[in-house]
């Protein structure tokens, strides 16, 4: 981990207290695991600790980036919780919700979404953070397509930090209260419900919508995979078509329409549409805002019976 120019990122390790800056000379540290507890490396210095809590000077949120060598190098602003778990390290960043929003619209979004269609996203993405809380055991949201993807703040004059600022605190309710709003890249030409992929009901009772942009405007696609791989695989089943994606990639199975053609060795999958098809279309949504629709429109289109309130 490493602090940004011109900010102090402050380590508390029980009772030690290190500070990380560049005009010190000593702006990052090292963190690995060891049985139960960690090893933090700042210089010359090693020190054992059971956890880490980063923050700024007031024990407030600040910029820094985290490494993990020869994978990812990622941009927060929030504060930091590393702890040793199993011979790995959990890793919590903490954040305001409205950083979250921006962050999540800039990483889900195609850089010349309309500006309507990013509230219409802000809107959706603030209310899944608000609804569905707790998703996993030491934490709320992993940074994934899991839970919403999910990268570095956008500058504030970017289309999603702007989207985000104009909606602030504006989610979808169902019945007066928000829900898990869920959003998809591209449908097939219409929405689809959690009953079609062989999902549990959810509080809000999505409905199945035509999508006219990708009706006119399908995404195609072809997958070739082993029999072996495809063994359990069918179409319209999002819980199984995950569980072959983690194993063999997450583009591996783009959505979960598709036909199946099996060969002596293995099967084609040709297929339509990107995602699981539920709630707002994003390809649908920017098409509807190039063509003058507003966000209310767009969300009213998508979760129809909804409305729009403030949430604190």
């Amino acid at each position: 981990m490493s602090a940004f120019p011109g900010q102090a990122l402050v380590l508390h390790l029980g009772k030690e207290t290190l500070v990380l800056e560049q005009s010190s000379g000593l702006d990052s540290a090292t963190i690995r695991s060891s049985s139960d507890r960690l090893i933090v490396s700042v210089g010359s210095r090693v020190i054992p600790a059971m956890a880490l809590a980063c923050s700024g000077r007031s024990d407030d949120a600040v910029d820094f980036m985290l490494t993990i060598p020869d994978k990812i190098t990622r941009h927060y602003h929030g504060t930091l919780q590393i702890q040793s778990s199993a011979r790995s390290l959990s890793v919590v960043v903490t954040m305001d919700r409205e950083t979250a929003v921006a962050s999540v619209v800039a990483a889900e979004s195609a850089p010349d979404t309309p500006l309507e269609a990013l509230k219409a996203e802000a809107i959706a993405a603030r209310t899944y953070l608000v609804a569905a809380r707790g998703r996993h055991h030491d934490f709320d949201f992993c940074d994934t397509t899991h839970c919403q993807f999910l990268r570095e703040p956008p500058a504030t004059t970017s289309a999603a930090a702007i989207a985000a600022s104009s909606t602030r605190a504006l989610v979808l309710a169902y019945e007066s209260q928000p829900f898990a709003a869920m959003y998809t890249r591209s449908c097939s030409g219409r929405t689809r419900t959690p009953a079609e992929l062989g999902l549990p009901s959810a509080t809000y009772p999505y409905y199945s919508v035509e999508c006219k942009y990708c009706r006119d405007h399908p995404v195609h696609w072809t997958r070739r995979i082993s029999r072996q791989d495809a063994s359990s695989l069918r179409s319209s089943n999002e819980s199984v078509r995950l569980i072959v994606d983690r194993r063999l990639g997450w583009d591996m199975i783009p959505s979960d329409a598709f036909k199946i053609e099996k060969a002596a060795d293995h099967i084609t999958l040709r297929g339509v549409g990107e995602g699981h098809g539920i709630g707002l279309c994003q390809a649908g949504a920017k098409a509807m805002a190039h063509d003058g629709a507003g966000f209310q429109q767009i969300l009213n289109h998508y979760y129809p019976n909804t409305t729009i309130i403030s949430w604190r």
